[in-house]
């Protein structure tokens, strides 16, 4: 068997995806991430592709989505809100774990070549991907490519601040990158329910918001709003700068549907255009779309 596999490693979970050689899956689970243990992560993530590789009797190609980006400079991980994974070297300690190569990419990065290549933006030029779960990133594919930039930051959306902040949006929460008002603060899974409880007082989930407001909760529908129009803000700078033809939400957070039909309607009041033709849509390879993408950048390595 031609075997692809992608590991997703994510701030409260690890995924892993098994992909036969026609794209299709024929494995995927997760397994909760050792949050602040670096080394019981590596070994998680090691486990996890040697367990798939003996139940499929089959070596795969293996590629990486993690948080942060691995610095030109140092080789070291930086930019990672799952924060004990910086400053290590995460590609060479899991290469040299694992006894092979092994493809590395920041996870949105992933999301995004993952819905270019055959999910919600397949044919379109640009393609900008959000993750909004346990923090918040970006990732750009042109041309069927993903941007790395020169600094290895392309699509670190989550950490410009949010656009044209109300007066009680200032200066905004501190951010774990030292600065306050950052987008992920606001839009994020934990993001959205400190901004619940700062004005309610009641302490949700996400889910529990989402619950509540379907149940009528008048409170928690206004947090729903609230987190539409910053989400509408925030992409809307995307769009004046990079106009992308698709921009697909991924994440935990990409699994309330009132985004898509909240949102769009929002963008021409601060889209520096006629009309917004852009399109917002859900990952068509679901919330983890990223492991996909992994599982594709791997595949780069043969």
């Amino acid at each position: 068997m031609t075997l692809a596999i992608g590991i997703d490693l994510g701030g409260t979970k690890i995924e892993i995806v098994a992909l036969d050689g026609e794209g299709r899956e024929v494995v995927r689970r997760r397994q909760p991430s050792p949050r602040g243990d670096y080394q019981a992560t590596l070994d998680a993530m090691a486990g996890m592709i040697r367990t798939v590789e003996a139940e499929l009797g089959a070596r795969g190609t293996v590629g990486v989505g993690h948080p942060g980006a691995i610095s030109p400079a140092t080789g070291l991980i930086k930019n990672a809100n799952s924060t004990w994974l910086n400053d290590r070297p995460l590609d060479r300690d899991f290469q040299a774990l694992l006894g092979r190569d092994v493809a590395f990419a920041n996870d949105a990065n992933c999301l995004a070549l993952s819905e270019a290549t055959d999910g919600a933006g397949a044919g379109a030029d640009i393609v900008f991907t959000v993750i909004l779960g346990t923090g918040v990133g970006g990732g750009i594919v042109v041309g069927g490519k993903v941007l790395r930039g020169g600094n290895a930051i392309a699509g670190e959306w989550g950490h410009n601040p949010l656009p044209w902040p109300r007066d009680d949006e200032r200066p905004g929460p501190p951010c774990y990158c030292g600065l306050h008002g950052c987008i992920e603060t606001w839009l994020s899974g934990p993001g959205m329910a400190r901004d619940h409880e700062a004005v309610t007082g009641q302490a949700l989930s996400g889910p529990g918001i989402v619950a509540a407001a379907a149940a009528g909760e008048s409170a928690a529908r206004a947090t729903l709003d609230r987190h539409a129009d910053r989400l509408a803000r925030g992409l809307a700078h995307v769009i004046n700068i990079l106009d992308p033809e698709v921009i697909v939400l991924g994440g935990g957070v990409s699994n309330i549907g009132g985004l898509y039909a909240e949102v769009p309607p929002r963008l021409p009041a601060y889209v520096f255009s006629d009309r917004v033709d852009t399109r917002l849509l859900p990952p068509l390879h679901g919330d983890s779309s990223g492991v996909r993408g992994a599982a594709w950048l791997g595949r780069d390595l043969t």
